[in-house]
């Protein structure tokens, strides 16, 4: 069993498969929750810091549209993210319009069917 596993129990409504792991309905919801795990094993941030900026977007998102069918689950789960980087001040909220800027200008220049990659 890897540390996070017992840490994955904190996160609410997390979706899950029938073995308790978790669902991920696009590849970039995968990349966030691995996102997290990463700079939460590196030292980024404790985990208690993690999910209380979860809990807060959760709350945030119910007090503004009711409870959640799961598909904004990981929206939140990034929007925690860039603002409890920013907070940390890991990341200035001008990195983070850039690489949305970016991310919208390779997404918008990507055929069909293949992968979104940013520029090098």
């Amino acid at each position: 069993m890897k540390p996070h596993d017992l840490k994955l129990g904190q996160l609410g409504p997390l979706p899950r498969d029938a073995e308790g792991g978790p669902v991920f309905a696009e590849p970039w919801q995968a990349e966030a929750f691995a996102m997290v795990l990463r700079l939460h094993e590196a030292g980024a941030f404790a985990w208690s810091e993690w999910a209380e900026a979860l809990g807060g977007e959760l709350s945030a998102q119910r007090a503004d549209c009711g409870p959640n069918d799961g598909g904004a689950y990981y929206e939140r789960w990034l929007a925690a993210l860039q603002n409890l980087l920013a907070r940390k001040g890991l990341v200035t909220p001008e990195e983070l319009s850039a690489m949305r800027d970016a991310w919208a200008t390779a997404y918008a220049h990507t055929p069909h069917g293949q992968p979104v990659r940013l520029a090098d």
